[in-house]
Order: C-alpha cells, then sequence, then structure tokens
C-alpha cells in the first residue's frame, strides 16, 4: 500500500510531494552515496535551480516544507507520508513496502524525528536540540527528515533560533513544518519555505476511508464523518465508540438548551467539568507511567528515598504535565465549540430554507426546535458569541468565564 494511500481528497498536493521525492532521489542517486554512514558527503547536492548540479527534475525539490490545513485536513499524515517517500528505497517511490518507507510510518526510522508537543508551546530548548540534530549527516536513510507537527507553538523567539537552520541546511537535511495556516509562522519563516496547503476533504471521501480501511458500516462512516466535519481523526472514533457520540451529544445539547441565566451559568459549569474529566481519563495513567518511568531512571526505588535532585526533576516533571493538561483541556472546549457552531451552521440553513443536508443528521432534532424557537438574526448573534468564546479561550481567558458569558448569550431572548 502506497505512502499516500492515508491522505484523502488531496490530490493536487500529493502530486506536488510526490513529484519533490523522485526529484530528491534523483538528487541523491546522481551524487551518490556518503562513504560511510554518519558521515557528511561533501559532492555537490544542491537542490535549487542555481546550484551546480541541479536539473531542471530537482527543482521541484526543496530543503524547508510549510504544510497547512485546519484541524483535520491530513496535514501531519501528509508530513509523515512525504517522510517515507524520502526515505523509499522500492519502486515506485512511496511504495509502503520497503524497510524505509515502514519503519518512517512506524515512527521508528533513525534519521526521521517527529516533533509534536501536548504543551501550550515548544520550548526553545527543544528548538535548540533539533537545529542541532539537523547538522547530523543521515546514519541510515537517504534524508534526515525533521518534521515539526506543531510548528504553530513554537513561540516567535524560538522561531528565530529556527529561522538560520531552514535558511541554510545542511544539503541532505529537509525540515517539514505544520500549521494550521500561513499567518501561523513569522514571514521571515514563511518566505524561507515551500507552501503547500490541505483542504479540508470531503465527507464521502473520509466516509470511504473508514468503510475501506476500518470496515465501518456505509451510513455510520457517513453520519460520523459529517459529525467529525471531516476531520478523519473524530470521525473514526465517533464510527467506533457509540459512548463518545452520547457525550457528544450531551455536550451540544446542555448549552442549547438553557433557559435562563442560572441554567446558562449551570450549563458552562458542566461544560468545563466534562472536558476536565476527558482530559484527566487521558493524562492520568500516562502520568502515573512517566513519574514511575522517571523514579527508575534516577535510582529512585521509594518515594521516602528520593533526593533533592530527584525531587526537582520530579517537580519539572508536574509542570510539564500540568501544561500538558491545561492544552487537552483547551483543545476539548475548542472541539465541543466548533461542534456546536456547526449546529447553529445547521440551524441559520433550516431558518434560511437553503435546501442543504444538514452536518449533524444525528442531532436533527435539536436542529429542528431550535430553528423553529428563534430567528436567524438570533442564529447569527449566537454564532458569533460562540467564535467570540474561542478567541477567549485561545487567549488564555479564564474558561469557565469565556463558556459562562456565551452560554448566556444563547439563552432565548426575553
Amino acid at each position: 500500500m502506497s505512502v499516500w494511500a492515508e491522505l484523502v481528497d488531496q490530490d493536487a498536493v500529493v502530486a506536488v510531494l510526490a513529484e519533490a521525492a523522485a526529484a530528491a532521489r534523483a538528487v541523491v542517486e546522481r551524487a551518490g552515496a556518503p562513504s560511510s554512514p554518519g558521515t557528511r558527503d561533501t559532492r555537490e547536492t544542491s537542490l535549487s535551480p542555481q546550484g551546480a548540479t541541479a536539473s531542471p527534475s530537482s527543482w521541484a525539490m526543496t530543503h524547508s516544507w510549510l504544510l497547512t490545513g485546519p484541524p483535520g485536513s491530513g496535514r501531519s499524515v501528509a508530513a509523515l507520508a512525504f517522510a517515507a517517500a524520502l526515505q523509499c528505497a522500492g519502486e515506485p517511490i512511496g511504495c509502503g513496502q520497503c524497510p524505509g518507507c515502514r519503519t518512517t510510518l512506524a515512527r521508528s526510522h533513525a534519521d526521521v524525528r517527529l516533533v509534536s508537543t501536548e504543551a501550550v508551546q515548544i520550548k526553545k530548548e527543544e528548538v535548540r536540540d533539533l537545529v542541532a540534530r539537523a547538522q547530523l549527516a543521515p546514519t541510515q536513510g537517504r534524508w534526515r527528515v525533521i518534521v515539526v507537527e506543531d510548528a504553530d507553538r513554537i513561540t516567535e523567539q524560538s522561531l528565530n533560533v529556527l529561522l538560520k537552520a531552514i535558511e541554510e541546511p545542511p544539503e541532505r537535511t529537509v525540515w517539514v513544518l505544520c500549521a494550521p495556516s500561513p499567518e501561523d509562522m513569522i514571514p521571515t519563516i514563511r518566505s524561507r519555505c515551500r507552501h503547500l496547503g490541505l483542504r479540508i476533504p470531503s465527507a464521502t471521501a473520509v466516509a470511504d476511508l473508514l468503510v475501506r480501511r476500518d470496515g465501518v458500516d456505509p451510513d455510520d462512516a457517513l453520519d460520523a464523518a459529517r459529525a467529525a466535519q471531516s476531520h478523519i481523526g473524530l470521525a473514526r472514533a465517533l464510527a467506533k465508540d457509540p459512548q463518545m457520540r452520547e457525550r457528544r451529544r450531551h455536550i451540544i445539547t446542555a448549552p442549547v438548551r438553557v433557559r435562563s441565566v442560572g441554567e446558562a451559568v449551570m450549563a458552562a459549569d458542566r461544560l468545563l467539568k466534562v472536558a476536565q474529566e476527558q482530559t484527566a481519563a487521558q493524562v492520568d495513567e500516562r502520568n502515573a507511567r512517566e513519574r514511575a518511568t522517571l523514579m527508575r531512571q534516577l535510582g529512585a526505588d521509594s518515594e521516602q528515598g528520593v533526593t533533592k535532585h530527584t525531587r526537582a526533576r520530579l517537580r519539572e516533571l508536574e509542570e510539564e504535565q500540568k501544561r500538558r493538561a491545561k492544552r487537552s483541556v483547551q483543545d476539548v472546549l475548542d472541539r465541543a465549540l466548533v461542534d456546536l457552531l456547526a449546529v447553529y451552521r445547521d440551524v441559520l440553513m433550516e431558518q434560511l430554507d437553503t435546501g442543504q443536508e444538514l452536518v449533524n443528521t444525528d442531532m436533527a432534532d435539536v436542529v429542528q426546535e431550535l430553528a423553529a424557537s428563534s430567528s436567524p438574526h438570533q442564529t447569527i448573534r449566537r454564532i458569533s458569541a460562540i467564535e467570540t468564546a474561542r478567541r477567549r479561550l485561545s487567549a488564555n481567558v479564564a474558561p469557565l468565564l469565556a463558556l459562562e458569558a456565551m452560554a448566556v448569550s444563547l439563552r432565548p431572548q426575553e
């Protein structure tokens, strides 16, 4: 199976990346392999038209890429597939069967560094480590590939650390940065990367993938794809987990049914608690495992035997875990608000009698109820309130305050 198989409805992006991978192979084969693993080959491997050995086919390839697209569009999947194609030694390029493809897709290739974060920001120390790794020659594969899946979470100060490495990378190093939009990167980084924008795939294409790869019933797959607004990972989870579908429905219906300020406050509190409980369920076991692993690494057999150095390291771990939990709560809340926006989009389409199919077919009863009990003007006002809440959450406003203000705005006008 090709490395591009998981990329849904992104034919134009696949064509560009496949052409680049072919050009990269031509460059490597023309230059020849390094004389020994870990040793930098000094022969020219330029990927630009100005390079001494560049040919028109090599113009398709560059050392620095920026892949953008909304959540669920598959930008991280595209980056991983491209890294696999660069390491591919089989035919066709990106075969998915050779050791280079398989180890890259399994995230275990020695020359492919995949960076993602569950914290609010990627630290400067992590960026410096990436820059240092970028200077090393590939030891097993054809390229050293560094994929930053959450490049938008690198601070501007840290991006300046990254700038020189992207501007003048070693000849066998490729950077792939992923972000929601080009505007999430500073202009100096954008101008030094080749940009590819991914679109949101159609619900039909996502449903076809779920049927083909996961054996989901076609009707259930299409309902899940629509409810997830074509976010592949979320659609897969909704299609396979009835409890998640029920939890999503509860999260959405709680704020839309408020009738008073008191109910709005309670609905906001419930929404925040659900997000916190969902986060705790995801991270508690992992946190305990990380703590136990760190204790073993530091040689501390029990809590009573910890040294001052051990306590300091444990505090660092706890701070990192708190940052990760904070981001997870923000992500869960933002996803809930995106789902809420989709419901009111359906309400507005019903009120305007556009004839468009509902996104939330599983919540048609709620949509019909809201459409009948309000006006298009009220619906637009509610959509604006939800968007304001999303902006406030991204700006680190206290979540409960942002949710309470939103829920009060969603109640019927007196």
